[in-house]
C-alpha cells in the first residue's frame, strides 16, 4: 500500500493482497478455455486468472449489482413507472500488444458465471474504423488506430443506443486477415447485462467542438499498463508469430511481410512501432490512463504485479 502521506486518487493494491481478495473463489475455466480467449503474444494461465481477474469479475459485479439496486431506488424516490435497467457499460482501453483485448474477453467470460450478470457482451472499437478507402482518401492509412481514423459518432451512437436500453443495436465487422470492415457484416447486441467495450482510446475526452465522448458512457473503466519498453518489445514478438502464422495466408493484408528474413521482419516491426503504435500511446492512449476507474499493471512478463483501484 501506498504510504499515508502520498495523495493519489488510487488505492494501489498489489498482486498478493489483490489475489487475497477472493480466496475462496475457484476459476469457472479450465486451461484450455483460457488457451482460447488469449491473444497472440499473451501470457495466461490458470495462476494469473484465478490470481488477478477472477477478483477483477468479483468486484465489478458488486458494481453492477450496486447500479441496479441505485437504479431501483431512484425509480422509487421518483415514483415513477418501473423501467427496464439499462446495461452496465465497462470500457478497456491500453497499447497495441499490451494484452488488452485478451482481458476484455476474459472478463467477458468470467462475469457471465456471475449471478445477475448472464449475459454480457463484447465490441471492439476495430468495427468503428474508417473504412481503409476513406483512410486513404483522408491521408490517414498511416495513422490508423489514432482517434481520427475513427468515425467516433457511430461509436458514441452505438453506445448510446445500447445505454439507453435499444432491443437490438449493429455495429461493424472488422476482419484482422484483410485489415478492413467487412461489406455487409455485422455484429447485433441485444439488451445485455453487462456491455464491454474495448480500445486504444476509448478513455478519451470529448474532442474540442463535441459535448460528448463515449467514456462518459462508461460506468467502469479499466487501463491495462505497462512500461512502454517493454510493450515494444511484445510487440515486436508478437509481429514475428504473425508473420510465422497469419501473415502467412495469401489473403492476409500483411502476406508481403511472410517472406522476410526473421532480422528483416524485427526490423519492420520496430519501424512500425516507432512511427506509428509508440507515437499513439504517447500522445493518446497513456495521457487517457489516470481516467481510468482501474489499472492493471503489467511486469515485463506479460503479469499483472499491482492494480490501481480508483478511490470512492
Amino acid at each position: 500500500m501506498p504510504d499515508a502521506g502520498h495523495l493519489t486518487p488510487f488505492l494501489e493494491i498489489d498482486r498478493a493482497d489483490w489475489a487475497a481478495l477472493a480466496p475462496a473463489m475457484e476459476a469457472p475455466l479450465s486451461e484450455a478455455e483460457i488457451a482460447q480467449l488469449q491473444g497472440v503474444g499473451d501470457k495466461l494461465d490458470l495462476r494469473e486468472v484465478n490470481e488477478v481477474y477472477l477478483p477483477l469479475s468479483g468486484l465489478l459485479s458488486l458494481y453492477v449489482n450496486a447500479a441496479k439496486e441505485l437504479h431501483q431506488s431512484t425509480t422509487a424516490y421518483l415514483g415513477a413507472a418501473e423501467a427496464t435497467t439499462t446495461p452496465f457499460v465497462i470500457g478497456v482501453a491500453g497499447s497495441v500488444a499490451v494484452g488488452k483485448s485478451t482481458v476484455a474477453r476474459l472478463l467477458q467470460s468470467l462475469l457471465a458465471h456471475w449471478e445477475g450478470t448472464p449475459h454480457v457482451e463484447l465490441v471492439t472499437t476495430d468495427g468503428f474504423l474508417l473504412p481503409n478507402a476513406e483512410l486513404q482518401r483522408r491521408g490517414l492509412m498511416e495513422r490508423k488506430g489514432f482517434p481520427e481514423s475513427y468515425d467516433r459518432r457511430a461509436l458514441l451512437r452505438f453506445v448510446s443506443q445500447v445505454k439507453s436500453g435499444a432491443a437490438e443495436v449493429s455495429a461493424n465487422v472488422y476482419s484482422h486477415l484483410s485489415y478492413d470492415i467487412v461489406p455487409g457484416e455485422q455484429v447485433v447486441v441485444k439488451q445485455p447485462d453487462v456491455l464491454i467495450v474495448e480500445g486504444l482510446n476509448v478513455l478519451q475526452p470529448a474532442v474540442a467542438g463535441h459535448r460528448l465522448a463515449v467514456s462518459d458512457l462508461f460506468d467502469f473503466t479499466i487501463y491495462v499498463d505497462a512500461r512502454t519498453a517493454d510493450i515494444a518489445t511484445w510487440y515486436e514478438e508478437r509481429f514475428l508469430r504473425l508473420q510465422r502464422g497469419a501473415f502467412s495466408n495469401p489473403d492476409s493484408y500483411f502476406h508481403r511481410f511472410a517472406s522476410l528474413s526473421e532480422d528483416e521482419a524485427r526490423a519492420r516491426a520496430r519501424s512500425i512501432w516507432e512511427s506509428i503504435n509508440e507515437p499513439n500511446l504517447v500522445e493518446n492512449i497513456l495521457p487517457t490512463r489516470a481516467r481510468a476507474s482501474l489499472v492493471l499493471r503489467k511486469d515485463a512478463k506479460h503479469a499483472v504485479d499491482s492494480v490501481l483501484l480508483r478511490k470512492i
